[in-house]
């Protein structure tokens, strides 16, 4: 640490030893910085605040029917870019700054320069712009804020009205495109409906709900012809009632039942074909005889019955009365009745017989028809999207024409201040100032490394490197003194000199900036 402090005392006696040459560097540094602020051309500073109004009243009343783009986003980004090339162009041309150009040099010089001097500025979240400009020429800062305010609010309305036009061209493209493809798939659900036609029902059910359905009023018809047969066949047997009172065969062969007959010649047939496969000991044929042998002496007990109940109404026995032509007008209906739902069961025979068949390739004409339908419903979902999304466009469009979205209202038109806002001398004369004393001190210390002294044995030995053999010390007489004396005060009063000049400075330009204010 000794030895720290021991090199720094020897520096600085080593620069103090050299203060008159770095005091001269110091003047010469400070009136070169005093003239270069003087000779500083004052800036003047124009500038205009425009207020972006977005809350219009027209965003509530057509909010779901027009597409409304995020205005403050819109209006953020457009401040962010305005100062472009292509805009800073537009303002040389429209503030008249070309005029003097000549060359293309001095175009692109410019240009730089307008492009780093010109600031745009939001305040807060209001929507609140500044625009400002600064320049040697207050008429011309303010033509160059004029225009770019002008510029500020065209490119708003200009890339709205575009983006509008090119939105609607699009959505017309896709409309035209998409409604061919609807087109084409209506023509083939089209032909697929008329090839198919047979497989198409105003319920809109399968094939396996119609099948079902034809199966079920197959089964309600042959219940309703079984009760109509059965009644046909009471009816015959009151008729036939006469024949059997008067005597039959005892074993009733010669009496017709239909139903019963009808069993037993279908157990019959059932047995021809049985027999044709197996022999006579076959369960199946077996159970068939026993079958057949019921249905025999069922026919016989009911015709027994028959003939007992002939005995016991002799009215029955007369053909030519007027029971007897009732019964037959009602034989008639019954056979009349029994036709036409044999006629309907056969019909829903076919029908499901038809149906059935058809179940078998249904399937397959099911899917293509859900594939065709499909894809008819996918491209009329996007037609009927691209319609709605046109007429969306084309109402954003007339609500972007009307410029009702975003108002641009000039709070502040520009102009251009009177007094000069640059350069602010008042700061710069002190630095100019603290330039000088540094300068002269490094101009000192510089001496000093140029010109070493050596104010100790020690630091001697240590530089030369050779053994000091003695020093000799210099004891300062009366006129010594007195000439350092002098040479302090010069030095102290060259210093109060620099600080005073610049102080006097600094008071003047005070003064005029307050008179220039005043005027």
């Amino acid at each position: 640490m000794d030895e720290i402090l021991r090199q720094i005392s020897a520096i600085l006696r080593a620069t103090w030893k050299h203060r008159r040459l770095g005091m001269l560097f110091a003047w010469i540094v400070g009136a070169i910085a005093a003239g270069a602020i003087l000779r500083i051309p004052d800036r003047y500073e124009a500038s205009a605040r425009i207020f972006v109004d977005t809350q219009s009243i027209l965003k509530p009343l057509m909010a779901g029917l027009a597409v409304q783009p995020n205005v403050d986003q819109q209006i953020m980004m457009l401040s962010r870019t305005l100062i472009s090339r292509p805009n800073v162009e537009k303002v040389i041309r429209m503030a008249d700054l070309d005029l003097n150009i000549k060359g293309k040099a001095e175009q692109e010089a410019l240009i730089e320069s307008l492009t780093q001097s010109l600031k745009i500025q939001g305040v807060g979240r209001d929507n609140l712009y500044t625009l400002s400009y600064r320049d040697t020429d207050p008429a011309r800062a303010q033509r160059v804020v004029q225009a770019l305010v002008s510029i500020f609010v065209e490119s708003s309305l200009g890339n709205k009205r575009q983006d509008s036009e090119s939105a609607r061209k699009f959505i017309d493209d896709q409309i035209k495109s998409v409604e061919a493809k609807l087109t084409e798939a209506e023509t083939r659900l089209k032909e697929f409906k008329v090839k198919n036609i047979e497989f198409q029902t105003t319920e809109g059910k399968d094939s396996l709900g119609r099948f079902a359905e034809t199966n079920n009023l197959l089964t309600q018809a042959k219940l309703e012809l079984r009760e109509a047969e059965q009644s046909r066949d009471a009816l015959k047997r009151q008729i036939l009632g006469d024949n059997m009172g008067r005597g039959g065969d005892s074993d009733g062969a010669g009496v017709s039942m239909p139903e019963l007959d009808g069993r037993i010649e279908t157990q019959k047939r059932n047995l021809d074909t049985l027999l044709q496969k197996y022999t006579e000991q076959h369960p199946d044929v077996l159970n068939t005889r026993r079958v057949i042998k019921e249905l025999e002496d069922q026919k016989r007990r009911e015709v027994a019955e028959l003939r007992k109940a002939a005995a016991t109404n002799p009215a029955l026995l007369a053909g030519s009365g007027a029971a007897s032509m009732e019964l037959k007008r009602s034989l008639a209906t019954s056979e009349a009745a029994v036709a036409s739902l044999r006629a309907r069961v056969s019909e829903y025979e076919s029908r499901a017989s038809r149906q059935k068949e058809m179940m078998k390739t249904a399937p397959q004409i099911e899917a293509e028809y859900v594939q065709l339908n499909r894809d008819y419903d996918v491209h009329k979902k996007n037609y009927e999207q691209l319609v709605s999304r046109r007429e969306s466009a084309e109402l954003s469009g007339d609500l972007d024409s009307t410029g009702s979205v975003a108002d641009f209202r000039l709070i502040d038109p520009p102009r251009a201040s009177s007094s000069p806002v640059a350069p602010n001398r008042m700061l710069l004369f002190p630095g100019g100032l603290v330039a000088a004393l540094a300068a002269g001190l490094f101009a000192a210390f510089t001496a000093s490394q140029i010109r070493p002294v050596f104010f100790d044995a020690k630091t001697l030995r240590d530089v030369t490197g050779l053994q000091v053999l003695g020093t000799v010390s210099l004891l300062p007489n009366e006129a010594r003194i007195k000439q350092e004396r002098a040479s302090l005060r010069r030095f102290i009063a060259a210093t109060a000199g620099l600080f005073v000049s610049y102080g006097a400075g600094i008071v003047a330009l005070s003064f005029l900036a307050k008179r220039a204010a005043g005027a």
